[in-house]
């Protein structure tokens, strides 16, 4: 042993290469960025989305007609350089209504991802959190609202206030927050039982506390990709009361009676059925594809 040299040994394992960094460290949304950059359709459907949001904002002010305004001698006129969607039977200019129609849509859509976010996430949360009897009395209110249809509440409730869109918001107002409160009570009753949790509670902060500043953060990839569910379906459900004559009526446009009138004169004048109903399906799509894409950057497993 005394004949072997030293310099013949050498650490199969670098003391440098232990405290290596193998790639760069990012968050946990600078992640999700990253995937969901790769994710061609969705970032098409992002595209898209930001383009008609920012139509409907800014056609209406300056495309120099009015939603309302008629002009006989300028009926059901066709596409051309005055006007880029053509007229309706009044002379309406339909590029105009056809903008503002989608405004009223993203309104309605986002007026309802806020309740989702106000009363869903919260409701979900508390009762996640609580549990015991609250949870029962709190799930069990959800099923008796979760057994109200969406649209024969909103028929009613049209019938008895009026059409307009205060009463569509406030028919989705009473049922449409259900989905989101199951999931994020589904989503929290798993959070609550880690260990940041359980240290929050021996530090003393108070229930409402941990649900604000732990429970709800930690589980907001669920809830961005719920929302953007939740966005086209309350588009969907307005367009579906304006189109049977429930909903919006004119002249306030929407693109439910848009899609109305088009289909009356389907055969003589194609393009009053033709850019709403492209308009209508674009929304549709962005959030849709969006929410497949960002579903599959916010999944932990997804991560490489």
């Amino acid at each position: 042993m005394d004949n072997i040299a030293k310099s013949q040994f050498e650490p199969a394992v670098k003391s440098g290469d232990r405290e290596a960094i193998l790639r760069p460290s990012v968050s946990y949304w600078q992640d999700a960025w990253r995937r969901l950059k790769k994710n061609k359709l969705a970032m098409a459907g992002l595209v898209v989305m930001i383009v008609v949001t920012l139509l409907a904002l800014i056609v209406p002010l300056v495309s120099g007609y009015d939603y309302e305004t008629q002009n006989p001698s300028a009926v059901n006129l066709r596409p051309s350089a005055a006007h880029y969607f053509g007229t309706d039977d009044f002379g309406r200019d339909l590029w105009t209504r056809v903008w503002w129609g989608a405004r009223i849509s993203l309104f309605i859509g986002i007026m309802a991802a806020l309740l989702d976010l106000v009363i869903g996430v919260l409701y979900g949360g508390i009762s996640a959190y609580f549990g015991g009897k609250v949870d029962n009395f709190m799930q069990r209110f959800i099923e008796v609202i979760y057994s109200i249809p969406y649209l024969l509440l909103s028929i009613l409730l049209l019938m008895v206030l009026g059409p307009g869109v205060s009463t569509i918001i406030l028919a989705y107002a009473i049922t449409g927050w259900v989905s989101m409160a199951r999931l994020v009570r589904g989503q929290m009753l798993v959070l609550k039982e880690q260990e940041f949790v359980l240290a929050a509670r021996a530090l003393g902060a108070k229930p409402f506390r941990i649900i604000l500043k732990h429970l709800i953060p930690n589980a907001l990839g669920v809830i961005v990709v719920q929302i953007t569910f939740v966005v086209p379906t309350a588009i969907f459900a307005e367009a579906f009361l304006s189109f049977i004559g429930l909903g919006i009526k004119p002249p306030l446009a929407s693109l439910g009676n848009l899609l109305s009138d088009g289909a009356a004169y389907m055969r003589y004048h194609p393009h009053r059925l033709v850019f709403p109903t492209i308009v209508f399906s674009l929304i549709l799509l962005s959030f849709n594809l969006l929410g497949d894409g960002l579903r599959d950057a916010l999944d932990p497993k997804m991560r490489k």
